[in-house]
């Protein structure tokens, strides 16, 4: 395995998305974007329900225990440049923190 620094977790089941379709194309855009970042050292892996149904695509990002919901294309380009490139979550698309609980219990925009 790899060296990396940071472990990215996403359901692809099929509840979350309609036959998780729509799921599993944003873990193979979330594995291309992450390819496109030279040097980025993070693994990501498939999931199955996180029971958080109805809010998927989940994605949630270790070690800091941050899970994001309905992770469309454009939160995969957000999450992976300001978090996993720059360090910085992406506070507006977060709903849930390890340690803390839910933090946004609005759907994000």
């Amino acid at each position: 395995m790899r060296q990396h620094y940071r472990h990215v977790l996403m359901c692809t089941g099929p509840r979350c998305t309609e036959n998780g379709q729509q799921a599993e194309a944003m873990f193979k855009q979330l594995g291309q974007a992450i390819d496109a970042c030279d040097g980025l050292k993070v693994k990501r892996t498939r999931s199955h329900c996180f029971a958080v149904c109805k809010q998927g695509p989940i994605m949630v990002v270790y070690p800091e225990g941050v899970w994001y919901r309905k992770v469309d294309a454009s939160a995969v380009q957000r999450i992976v440049s300001e978090h996993l490139q720059g360090g910085v979550p992406v506070e507006p698309l977060i709903f849930h923190r390890l340690g803390s609980g839910d933090v946004n219990t609005e759907s994000p925009q």
